[in-house]
């Protein structure tokens, strides 16, 4: 199979896990990315069983309307029951690393506000040690020089990710050669920075569950 079979596996394995608990009035908490795109295209076909959604992205916001799926702001919500996300990167304990689409943080904040992460993910994305796929961090515009001085006394090659502003009109600084044996601690290290926005770890919370596709089929994984 193809890697875009597998996200679309994974998509499909998606809306069978969320399809029984979906109610009138359910609405949910939307990614972004590649996979979430496949996750609401076939999310489509059930708009009139939910209420809407939540997105943490514009451009996922965008192709939820598209769909006919009204998208509501988190502020007016409050809580969601699922929220539905892909990972650039994922460990035995669902620990992520995510944010390679530089919408990290609306995607932290939504994660937050979730009862259950679904995380849905092809086999290329599970790894023994986060820290391969280099770790977004995003930050206040004038803090980027200051911000990567810091990372790299905790061991990081920073780059800035040149010509990109995020949905929150910041930067961000991609972490290269910075392999992590502690998600949780790190996490908690690097938002302690001054002019750190968020970083792209989500350990401190991780998701609930995992779809994973693989050549067998699609693999359901809790945190180890």
């Amino acid at each position: 199979m193809t890697q875009d079979e597998l996200k679309d596996a994974v998509a499909a394995a998606a809306i069978a896990e969320i399809e029984p608990r979906l109610e009138r009035d359910t609405i949910l908490g939307i990614g972004t990315g590649s996979t979430a795109n496949l996750f609401i295209d076939r999310l489509a076909r059930l708009r009139d069983d939910f209420k809407g959604a939540v997105a943490s992205s514009e451009a996922s916001a965008e192709r939820l309307r598209r769909h006919g799926i009204e998208v509501f702001e988190l502020n007016s919500v409050g809580t969601v029951p699922f929220y539905i996300d892909g990972a650039d990167e994922v460990n035995a304990h669902l620990h992520m690393i995510k944010g390679g689409g530089a919408a990290l943080t609306r995607e932290k904040i939504v994660a937050a506000c979730a009862e259950r992460f679904i995380c849905i993910a092809d086999a290329s994305k599970r790894v023994e040690r986060l820290g391969a796929f280099p770790l977004p961090v995003e930050v206040i515009p004038m803090a980027r020089s200051y911000v990567a001085r810091e990372l790299v006394k905790l061991g990081a090659d920073p780059v800035y990710r040149e010509g990109v502003v995020t949905d929150n009109g910041n930067q961000i600084i991609d972490c290269f050669e910075f392999m992590i044996d502690d998600p949780v601690a790190m996490e908690a290290r690097l938002n302690a920075i001054v002019g750190v926005v968020t970083n792209g770890l989500f350990a401190a919370r991780g998701a609930d569950v995992l779809l994973l596709g693989t050549e067998q089929g699609v693999e359901r994984l809790t945190p180890a």
